[in-house]
């Protein structure tokens, strides 16, 4: 009898125990869902501070390339917001690498399903394509991500970007262009003979984004309009000239040097 009671008391405590776990773990779910919001981008490119007008042969760069846009794509990835307290929240639960392209509309709404923990965040910043610990060749299979490869003997991986159209050249020629980004190679002598080449050069950069504080509120969502402001590719520090570097920069790391410095300014944040 005194066993059998034992064992009743021990039943007992077991399922006390088992009720308070979950009403823990039922609590803990309840303040995470309470306490944070959601975060959505909706990206856009501009030429001049007007919506991209593709396939139209009206746009001068600061060289004073007259030139047109025919596609955008591009990576942007390790999106992180840095919080008032000095912490921060780096995007990677279900996805931290995001495909962009102007022809393809789902695209350009990026909705980040992290938990964003409510309060102060004073800024936002990105990596304009793939950091060379994530950059992997094959790790993409199907389109349109699959379509951005960089050739393994360049250095494999992923384009981080790719803007192509035309420019009208000192002979008044329209010719194509691929301005290009991606993992840059190294040459020995005056050759870019892929057997020359003895090095790379990981092109991708930290982009910050001026003015992108914020205020979470708990159960929230805000959105923010990320612009890719395309003329400021060609601008500053330095002027991208077609006529000089011509249209194919893909083995022309001193080219791609120009893109890769150009683009601290590119894109701009508003809500």
């Amino acid at each position: 009898m005194k066993e059998r009671l034992q064992f009743f008391m021990s039943v007992l405590i077991l399922i006390f125990l088992v009720k308070i776990l979950s009403a823990c773990k039922k609590e803990d779910k309840t303040t995470t869902e309470t306490t944070t919001g959601k975060i959505i981008f909706s990206m856009n490119h501009q030429v001049n501070g007007l919506p991209l007008k593709e396939n139209e042969l009206i746009y001068t760069n600061e060289a004073g390339n007259e030139y047109l846009i025919s596609e955008v794509k591009y990576f942007i990835s390790d999106v992180t917001f840095y919080r008032h307290d000095g912490s921060k929240k780096v995007i990677g639960d279900w996805k931290d690498i995001f495909y962009v392209d102007e022809n393809i509309q789902e695209t350009k709404t990026i909705r980040f399903y992290d938990k964003i923990q409510a309060g102060t965040y004073d800024s936002i910043t990105f990596v304009f394509g793939i950091s060379e610990q994530k950059n992997k060749s094959f790790m993409f299979v199907n389109p349109p991500e699959v379509n951005m490869f960089w050739p393994e003997v360049l250095g494999g991986g992923y384009h981080y970007m790719m803007i192509n159209g035309k420019w009208k050249d000192t002979t008044g020629v329209t010719q194509p262009f691929n301005f290009h980004l991606g993992i840059g190679q190294l040459y020995q002598g005056n050759t870019t003979n892929v057997d020359s080449i003895y090095g790379f050069v990981q092109n991708y950069f930290t982009v910050h984004l001026p003015g992108s504080g914020f205020t979470m509120k708990e159960q929230g969502t805000l959105t923010f309009n990320l612009s890719m402001n395309i003329e400021k590719w060609f601008a500053n520090p330095q002027v991208f000239d077609f006529n000089y570097w011509g249209g194919a920069i893909m083995q022309n790391q001193a080219a791609m040097q120009v893109i890769k410095e150009n683009g601290w300014d590119v894109f701009t944040i508003t809500r």
